[in-house]
């Protein structure tokens, strides 16, 4: 039986097109593979972005990505992160909202830099 969860994730990068592009890929394409995710399992994937990323959309970069999975059918959505004092700058997150196998063991991907914001998923 499946129910509904949420995968996360986030990524550093630089503000330019090529590295939006190559770093939102590289994101999903982890995130995917590391959950085994089907496109049709797929609900909606939002992003955020810190203020100082605006090269390109991380929807635009995630539709034009190699993440192994079709995309193109799923609702996207991105906003701006809000602005906190100390933040991690520079930075990119997704929620993945789908539905897998109740008791799922989630693995979520922190890379690129944002390790730090949760360094308990990340591998030692």
């Amino acid at each position: 039986m499946k129910r509904l969860y949420a995968l996360r994730g986030a990524v550093c990068s630089e503000n330019t097109k090529e590295d939006i592009l190559k770093n939102v890929g590289d994101m999903c394409r982890s995130l995917f593979s590391l959950n085994d995710v089907k496109a049709e399992d797929l609900v909606s994937i939002q992003f955020t972005m810190t203020n100082e990323l605006n090269a390109m959309n991380p929807c635009y970069a995630l539709r034009h990505s190699d993440t192994g999975i079709d995309t193109s059918k799923v609702a996207l959505f991105s906003s701006p992160e809000l602005e906190i004092v100390g933040m991690l700058r520079k930075c990119i997150r997704v929620m993945v909202t789908l539905y897998m196998e109740e008791n799922s063991q989630l693995k979520m991907v922190y890379m690129n830099g944002a390790e730090v914001l949760r360094p308990d998923f990340v591998k030692k």
